[in-house]
């Protein structure tokens, strides 16, 4: 298991971080647009009572839309596309169920919530990557989230005995938490000491702080869904990781930590 995490997340990192540092920009937009794409088709697949095809391709392509706003900097079109996500389902559910029943409300439900649970949080990583140095604080936020991840696996596998939350995800510990917290501040500091993005003071330590509870909380998160529907993994196509949900659920509630952070 060990050899295969490593090797996956030695055959995705250059995915990841190559487009960072190429002109023009779309070939990163793509990948994000892509592994939204990839997340919204294993959370769909999580749940007993799928949505229609119909529903779903609606999905796909609206919450695609949202990655090409940005890309041609038309911002202002975003509540379009978050309107389009919303109404566009409903208005096929017209079409599509006979009656009106609890599963529609559900199916619907979970059509909007995919997009602002994972495409939306991606658009955002888009909006930072526009950012002066963007690309730096993209690979920042990379480093540090994917640091935490390794350092909570590794040091709860090794140190863990207090269980962080049982019912939700049994084999996460409060050690691996600290770890995964204290790894995610050591990378960052030495992240902007090599970069010199920016100065170490009390807001970048808030920061780091931050992400990586941030992040551990978006892994439980995902845990959570994954247990309401008897699933140990979202998906099976990143060995050693599961599905694409398991590698990115912390760097999705880690996202708007550091957008909000830029914009203030």
């Amino acid at each position: 298991m060990h050899l295969k995490r490593w090797l996956t997340g030695i055959i995705i990192a250059p995915i990841l971080i190559f487009p960072l540092f190429i002109e023009p920009r779309w070939p990163f937009h793509i990948v994000l647009a892509l592994i939204s794409l990839a997340g919204l088709l294993e959370l769909f697949r999580l749940h007993e009572h799928r949505a229609p095809l119909i529903i779903q391709g609606i999905t796909y392509i609206v919450s695609s839309l949202l990655f090409l706003t940005i890309l041609l900097g038309r911002i202002h079109y975003w509540p379009l596309v978050v309107v389009g996500w919303t109404f566009l389902p409903m208005i096929a559910g017209l079409f599509l169920y006979s009656k009106p029943e609890a599963l529609v409300t559900s199916v619907l439900a979970k059509s909007v919530f995919g997009p602002c649970y994972i495409s939306l949080p991606l658009g955002m990583l888009a909006l930072i990557d526009r950012y002066p140095r963007g690309n730096l604080w993209v690979l920042f936020l990379f480093v540090v989230v994917f640091a935490g991840d390794t350092g909570a696996f590794y040091l709860g596998r090794l140190l863990g005995k207090h269980k962080l939350s049982q019912t939700i995800s049994p084999g996460k510990t409060w050690e691996g938490a600290i770890g995964g917290g204290l790894s995610t501040l050591f990378a960052g500091l030495w992240f902007f000491h090599l970069t010199r993005l920016d100065s170490v003071r009390v807001a970048t330590v808030l920061l780091l702080l931050g992400v990586t509870v941030a992040a551990q909380l978006g892994d439980l998160a995902e845990s959570m869904l994954k247990r309401s529907h008897g699933k140990k993994d979202s998906g099976s196509v990143l060995p050693g990781h599961g599905g694409v949900l398991d590698r990115i659920d912390g760097l999705l509630f880690a996202i708007p930590i550091l957008y909000v952070y830029l914009i203030l």
